[in-house]
């Protein structure tokens, strides 16, 4: 029994081990260019590469010394090629996706830390950033996030979606949104409708909000606000807020609804001071007296 066994397991080998060479003989008629040939050890060698695209198996289930094909080394690596296109393909259409889920705003899909621009103001600050997102994975051990705080236009806005677009093209899903989006969503308008929302904002690893502050102060507004950095905090998911609050308000402030929050930012979010010349109000400026030249014709 056990004899008749092997012998089937050996016939059947050798049939599989045929069709895989008559196969192998039909893509290489079919593919042109140099043609194969017949090697000194009586092996079929690829005619571009010169490497073997047979080879001799030999052990306890091969009888005798049974011929298969193999891969020659330019078709693997044609087919090493192949994968990386396809694997690239479906990491530029996963970021895609990421990219539509994160609620940022078009004008915010382009900021990188390479378009950032630079002043002694920001220089530090950019930096800071630079370095808490290439080092994401540690802060989200640590359950690190920011507080970027400063005037209006100081560039705080930018510097946060410029860590969340350059995590997003490492496929690190990252939501950005606002303070002021989040209240006036109908999503939070019962507590059923609210705490599935949030459950959807949890699924980032990195929750970006802009505009702490600029909030309606019900009762309604703060308690939506509360409850979704209350529920990273218990989450251990990292956030950053960007506020045009001061970092003495938030500390000093003496409503218990405000201040419950702002108890809760300051134990897990580093505080980053944006400093200078409102860029808005620079390129302003900048536009009035390219106008008031062209108009005088002095441009």
């Amino acid at each position: 029994m056990m004899e008749e066994a092997g012998l089937n397991l050996s016939g059947f080998l050798k049939n599989l081990a045929a069709r895989g060479i008559e196969n192998q003989r039909k893509e290489s008629e079919e593919a042109g260019g140099p043609p194969d040939y017949i090697g000194e050890d009586g092996l079929l060698y690829c005619g571009k590469c010169h490497t073997p695209k047979q080879t001799i198996l030999t052990g306890e289930l091969f009888p005798e010394p049974l011929k298969v094909a193999t891969t020659c080394k330019c078709r693997q690596e044609a087919e090493e090629r192949r994968k990386a296109e396809e694997q690239a393909r479906a990491d530029m259409e996963q970021i895609k996706r990421l990219r539509i889920n994160s609620l940022m705003d078009e004008k915010f899909r382009e900021s990188t830390f390479d378009t950032f621009r630079q002043t002694k103001n920001n220089a530090r600050n950019l930096r800071l950033c630079r370095r808490y997102a290439e080092a994401f994975p540690e802060m989200v051990k640590k359950n690190q996030g920011l507080l970027m705080y400063g005037n209006v236009g100081t560039g705080k806005t930018f510097a946060a979606a410029c860590i969340a677009n350059y995590l997003l093209d490492r496929k690190v899903p990252t939501v950005m949104t606002s303070f002021v989006k989040i209240v006036d969503s109908a999503d939070l308008k019962n507590r059923e409708t609210a705490n599935a929302f949030i459950s959807r904002l949890n699924r980032a690893r990195l929750l970006i909000i802009d505009d702490l502050g600029a909030e309606r102060g019900t009762d309604y507004a703060l308690e939506r606000v509360y409850d979704i950095i209350d529920s990273r905090y218990r989450a251990r998911l990292p956030m950053i807020l960007t506020t045009n609050l001061t970092v003495d308000e938030m500390m000093k402030c003496s409503d218990i609804r405000y201040s419950r929050i702002y108890d809760r930012i300051f134990e897990v979010c580093y505080p980053m001071e944006f400093k200078g010349t409102s860029w808005r109000k620079a390129e302003a400026a900048r536009r009035f007296d390219d106008m008031e030249k062209f108009l005088e014709g002095t441009l």
